[in-house]
Parts: structure tokens; sequence; C-alpha cells
């Protein structure tokens, strides 16, 4: 049963990632509060399952011409030398202030979403 269980939050949560909304979040909840793993270790194996979510859907975006090559290749450059940055200050800084950090990012961006995100232009409108 435990298998069962193990093997079918995989499934959702990677049937969830590809649909781009984020099935790694249930992953870590799945692994928190049901199997008991650590939060660090929850997270440090939903950036693994990321790895192998992402790059099928990295080949398949890239076949059907949905990446733009130049933009991508300074996106992940700055990103690795981000998350390098990013790794060597988080070794510094106290685990509760990098909770008040993350928390208060986690506000900003739901502020921004709500009440100044961008209204998508309605479809077959001419104007």
């Amino acid at each position: 049963m435990t298998f069962l269980l193990a093997l079918s939050a995989g499934f959702i949560a990677g049937a969830i990632s590809g649909m781009g909304v984020g099935g790694g979040t249930l992953l870590v909840i799945y692994l928190t509060f049901i199997c008991g793993v650590s939060q660090i270790e929850s997270q440090g194996i939903n950036l693994i399952y990321f790895l192998f979510c992402a790059a099928p859907a990295l080949v398949f975006h890239i076949k059907n011409s949905l990446v733009e090559i130049k933009p991508a290749l300074f996106s992940i450059a700055s990103g690795v030398v981000a998350a390098a940055a990013g790794s060597f200050l988080a070794s510094y800084i106290a685990v509760s202030t990098l909770r008040r950090f993350f928390g208060a990012l986690l506000i900003y961006i739901g502020i921004k979403e709500l009440f100044f995100r961008e209204k998508p232009a309605e479809k077959g409108r001419a104007d």
C-alpha cells in the first residue's frame, strides 16, 4: 500500500508539473506530512525531481520552437551564477531569517499578482 501511495503521489505530481502548474509543491507536502521527511530534505528531493520534469519539457518546447535560444542562454547563465551565490549566502544566514525572507517574497508576489497584474487581451477581439 505504501508503494502504491508513493507511486500515485509521484504520478500526480508529475502530471501536474507537465501542465505547468507546479506539482513539486504537492510533492513537498506529500513528503513532509505523509512520509515524515524533513522540510530541507523534501526541498532537496523536489529540486532533483524538478530536473527530471524540466528536461523533457525543455526538449519538447525547443522542438516546437517555443524557446528563444539567446534569452534562454542568458537566463541559464545568470541563474547558475545567482543559484551559486544564493547557496553560498544561505550557508551564512540563520534558517529563521531565510524563512522570513521567503515569506516576505511570497507576500510580495501575491500582492503583485492580485493587484498589479496586467489583464490578458481577449482572444478573437479586433481593436
